[in-house]
């Protein structure tokens, strides 16, 4: 009997190891506001989905060498996980949908961005006349990025010169 409960026991214990806790929307925001009002930033929030090709290359042209610092330098960046297969609904940040609804961007597509400043009080998104940029590629969608990045960060002219070149390579990809 004792072999048995401890068995289980056991069981159990590697199986709370192993299982996948996802933070809650609203935990990861809060965590992301204490950061950005410690370190002078505004929240950068990508809505995006595991399946979604457009944010793997929001993400590479937030992340490619030579924009990542200007992007790091200025904002806490953080990933909220929505829209998911039915297969992969356990990798969603419970809450966010909720958040994504608040700001119109639930019909929008993926991935939608939001900039936020310290205190969650919206700078910008990623709607350009009703649409969303998403990744912006176009030159519209990354004048208008750029618009936004003027906005709500400290980043210089060399560097959204910088930025935009990367995020143009989008369009032919």
């Amino acid at each position: 009997m004792k072999k048995l409960i401890s068995f289980i026991a056991l069981a159990i214990i590697v199986s709370i190891s192993f299982a996948q806790t996802v933070p809650s929307a609203k935990s990861i925001l809060t965590t992301a506001y204490k950061k950005a009002t410690k370190e002078n930033k505004n929240v950068f929030v990508i809505f995006h989905s595991s399946w979604c090709g457009w944010c793997k290359k929001l993400d590479a042209s937030m992340n490619n060498i030579a924009t990542k610092k200007y992007f790091d330098n200025n904002f806490i960046i953080v990933h909220l996980t929505v829209q998911e297969t039915e297969k992969n609904k356990n990798l969603e940040n419970s809450g966010a949908a909720v958040f994504l609804t608040k700001y119109k961007g639930e019909k929008a597509g993926l991935p939608f961005f939001l900039i936020l400043d310290k205190q969650g009080k919206l700078i910008g998104d990623s709607f350009l006349n009703n649409e969303n940029t998403g990744c912006p590629a176009n030159e519209k969608e990354v004048d208008y990025f750029i618009s936004l990045l003027k906005k709500s960060s400290k980043i210089n002219q060399e560097g959204l010169v910088i930025i935009k070149k990367r995020f143009r390579k989008n369009e032919n990809h």
